[in-house]
C-alpha cells in the first residue's frame, strides 16, 4: 500500500505549484490542513531555514561534548597508567632506601603526568569545540572557506611574527614530557640557578639562595643541571698537612663517615655506604684527600655541612692538623 493512497490530500493541496513534491513535505501538510498558501509556504520556510538548523546546530553541540567528554576520559586513564607505570630498575641499587626513592619517583612521575594530562585536556577540547564551531556557522549558510583561508594566513603570520613564543611553547612542553626538572628541584639553568617555584609552558620561576626570583623563557634553556633527580652526592675534599699520615687520615674518615651512615638521624638519608675516593690533589702547602657520599635528592648540603663538623671534631682528638693559609701582610711605608 503506498501512502498516497493513505494519506489523501485535498485538491488544493495537490494541485498547489508552490509547495515541492513528497508527502512529509510541510508545506503540503500546512495545505492539506488549512488550505491557505501563505501559511504552508510559511511552514516551509520555517522548517528549513529554523528548525532544522537548530536541531543540527544541538546534535552538533551535544556530540562535540560527547566526544569531549570521551576524550578526558581516555586522557585520564592514560595518565593513571603513567602514573601507575614500572619504575626504573636502578632503584634497586638505592639500598636500604628504596622505598623513599621509590615515593619520590612516583611523586615526579605524577606530577609530571597530571601536567601532561592538563596541557592534552585543553589542546583536545580546543581542537574539536573549533570543529564544531566551524559547522555550526557552515549549517547557518555562513561561507565557512574565507573563515580557513584567513585563519591558515594568521597561522602563518603569527609564525613568524611569534617565532619566540612559539619557540618558548614547544620548549616548555618538551620539558614537561621528558621530566627534565619540575617544582621543587634545585637546578642551573646557566643565567640563573635555585629552586624552581613554577614550571609553565612559556617560562619557569625559580628563586635562588639569596631569595631573588627568577623567570626565565623556556626558549632560552640550553642547558638545565638537576641536582634533584634520583639521588645526589656529597663530595667532600679534606685537607691536611704534608707531615700527616694518609693512611691513617683516610681510616679516620673512614670511621667518621661510617658512624654517621649508622646514626638513626641520617638512616634515610644516605642512602648507600660511604666512600673515602683517595687523594685528590697535591697544593703545595696541602693535601687533599676526597670522600663520597651518596644522599637522597636535596640532601647533599646537609650531609656535607655534618660531616664537616664531625670530621673537625675528630681531627681535633686525633692530633690531626689541618692546614691554614699564611696571611701576608703587605709591609707599610
Amino acid at each position: 500500500m503506498s501512502f498516497t493512497s493513505a494519506v489523501p490530500l485535498s485538491s488544493a493541496a495537490a494541485a498547489d505549484p508552490t509547495c515541492g513534491e513528497g508527502i512529509l513535505n510541510p508545506c503540503r501538510s500546512v495545505m492539506s490542513w488549512t488550505g491557505n498558501a501563505d501559511a504552508a509556504q510559511a511552514s516551509e520556510w520555517f522548517v528549513e531555514h529554523a528548525l532544522v538548523p537548530v536541531v543540527t546546530i544541538v546534535l552538533l553541540v551535544v556530540a562535540g561534548a560527547v566526544l569531549r567528554w570521551v576524550a578526558h576520559r581516555s586522557i585520564d586513564r592514560v595518565v593513571v597508567r603513567a602514573q601507575e607505570g614500572v619504575l626504573p630498575s636502578r632503584l634497586g641499587s638505592f639500598g636500604r632506601s628504596s622505598a623513599d626513592a621509590d615515593l619520590h619517583l612516583r611523586s615526579r612521575r605524577a606530577q609530571r603526568a597530571k601536567s601532561l594530562g592538563s596541557l592534552l585536556k585543553s589542546i583536545s577540547s580546543g581542537i574539536i569545540f573549533g570543529v564544531v564551531l566551524i559547522m555550526c556557522l557552515a549549517e547557518v549558510k555562513v561561507n565557512v572557506a574565507p573563515i580557513l583561508a584567513s585563519a591558515g594566513v594568521v597561522g602563518l603570520a603569527l609564525g613568524f611574527g611569534a617565532q619566540a613564543l612559539v619557540k618558548d611553547f614547544l620548549s616548555g612542553i618538551f620539558m614537561l614530557v621528558e621530566d627534565q626538572y619540575g617544582v621543587g628541584d634545585v637546578v642551573d639553568l646557566g643565567e640563573a640557578s635555585g629552586t624552581v617555584e613554577a614550571v609553565g609552558l612559556r617560562i619557569t620561576r625559580l628563586r635562588d639562595v639569596n631569595g631573588t626570583v627568577w623567570y626565565v623563557r623556556n626558549g632560552e634553556i640550553l642547558r638545565v643541571g638537576n641536582s634533584s633527580q634520583n639521588w645526589a652526592r656529597s663530595v667532600i675534599d679534606v685537607a691536611v698537612g704534608y707531615d700527616a699520615d694518609i693512611a691513617r687520615v683516610k681510616r679516620v674518615l673512614e670511621e667518621v663517615a661510617d658512624d654517621m651512615w649508622r646514626d638513626e638521624d641520617f638512616h634515610r638519608v644516605i642512602i648507600e655506604e660511604p666512600e673515602v675516593w683517595g687523594v685528590e690533589a697535591l697544593d703545595p702547602d696541602r693535601v687533599l684527600v676526597r670522600l663520597a657520599l651518596k644522599t637522597a635528592p636535596l640532601e647533599q648540603w646537609r650531609v656535607s655541612r655534618e660531616m664537616r663538623e664531625r670530621i673537625k671534631a675528630r681531627f681535633d682528638h686525633e692530633g690531626i692538623r689541618i692546614p691554614v693559609a699564611p696571611v701576608v701582610v703587605a709591609p707599610t711605608k
